[in-house]
């Protein structure tokens, strides 16, 4: 037999050996490769679908309303009184305390009446001289008219003792006059509180002098205003009395002018309003330095809570009663200069639809274009609602509703 190179020397051939390191290089390659081909046909998992936002929606309330306009007004006083001395004198005596109520012919003030009473008792001397020379006029008179009958006395004597009777009478009501003069004087002494309400403090002291109302102006003694009922002014600007008109000629506002038209009344740090009234005045013009109108409501004040000078929030009436639609404003947006509220369609995906709003109503915004009754609107759950994605819609409680 033949023997191979290979089997001769014991050794490979060259080309025996280059074959033996190709395969040394292939052989791992060749593995990587089944091994990389055999993961191919393996597809990696899908992630699980995110699960829809929960969102809590509410179908808008449905009521009847009154739109309301608000305005900042002040309180004044119905009736307001500076009480001044009517005559002069010392006073005597201070019969109010600081600050109290005080009713209509309650005693104030008491100026010293002596200097007055002693005129009034020089008056009625007069007054009593008057009427007996005024008696013997008339006796004089009368005899006259006898005499002249028989030619006694001439018409001359007769016509003398007519004039003097004349002035007999004149004098006589001089007389009552002066009379009357001295007796106000005394009745002016006693300072009544002329009308009901606080008074203010006593201006002048006991033992002070004051001067009458005769000697160019009396002396200021104190103020009175009046509580209840108390006033509120305020102002409304041009755009709204138009408005008003406006409403008023389609028979959808009654005028304030014909009508007393209702106010609420909120007091500074107050949250609603706490008290009713009435408007009662509209001014004639509009201020032209301001370009507004000034009215005036009238409001009961049974606790005289309220002073005057105080400011308060003035809620008029400015519409007929209407059906309305309402929402929370929690669940309304803005989009630049638009609000816009978020609805969930039939297939739970989320649409926004621009609204028109109104004023606020117990705590709800009237939503007055824009809005349908049977809409399902999210009203907690904003954040996490985007325009054509689905969510997870829940029914609000009546406590989150509203």
């Amino acid at each position: 037999m033949e023997l191979s190179a290979t089997e001769k020397s014991g050794r490979p051939a060259p080309g025996s050996n280059f074959n033996l390191r190709s395969l040394r290089v292939v052989g791992p390659l060749v593995v990587l490769l089944a091994v990389a081909l055999s993961g191919c046909g393996d597809k990696p998992p899908q992630p699980a679908a995110a699960a829809a936002p929960p969102v809590t929606v509410a179908q808008p309330t449905r009521r009847t309303v009154t739109d309301w306009d608000e305005f900042t007004g002040r309180f004044d006083a119905v009736e307001e009184v500076q009480v001044r001395a009517r005559v002069g004198g010392f006073v005597t005596n201070v019969e109010f305390k600081d600050g109290d109520m005080v009713h209509t012919g309650d005693l104030l003030y008491l100026i010293d009446s002596r200097p007055f009473e002693a005129v009034s008792e020089q008056a009625d001397g007069q007054l009593a001289d008057a009427r007996a020379k005024a008696e013997l006029a008339k006796r004089d008179l009368d005899r006259g008219l006898t005499l002249v009958q028989t030619s006694a006395v001439s018409e001359q004597v007769v016509d003398q003792r007519r004039q003097a009777l004349q002035a007999a009478h004149a004098a006589e009501t001089v007389a009552e006059g002066a009379l009357k003069a001295a007796q106000l004087n005394i009745e002016f002494s006693h300072v009544l509180a002329p009308i009901t309400g606080r008074v203010s403090r006593h201006l002048i002291s006991v033992g002070n002098l004051v001067q009458g109302s005769d000697n160019g102006g009396g002396t200021l003694l104190t103020s009175i205003v009046s509580l209840d009922p108390i006033y509120i002014y305020f102002d409304m600007d041009e755009a709204t009395y138009l408005k008003y008109n406006r409403l008023y000629f389609e028979g959808k506002r009654p005028s304030s002018r014909e009508n007393p038209n209702p106010v609420q009344v909120t007091l500074t740090g107050e949250s609603k309003p706490s008290h009713d009234g009435k408007v009662d005045f509209l001014d004639n013009r509009l201020d032209l330095s301001t370009g507004t109108l000034r009215a005036r409501a009238v409001v009961p004040n049974k606790d005289l809570s309220i002073l005057p000078g105080l400011f308060g929030r003035v809620r008029l009436i400015a519409s007929a009663p209407y059906e309305a639609l309402l929402l929370p404003d929690t669940a309304i947006a803005t989009d630049q200069s638009r609000k816009i509220v978020f609805v969930v369609n039939d297939d739970d995906t989320v649409e926004a639809k621009p609204v028109v709003l109104g004023p606020l109503d117990e705590g709800l915004r009237i939503v007055r274009e824009g809005l349908k009754p049977e809409d399902r609107v999210i009203v907690d759950g904003l954040q996490r609602a985007r325009v054509g994605a689905k969510v997870s819609p829940h029914a609000a409680t009546a406590g989150n509703k509203t």
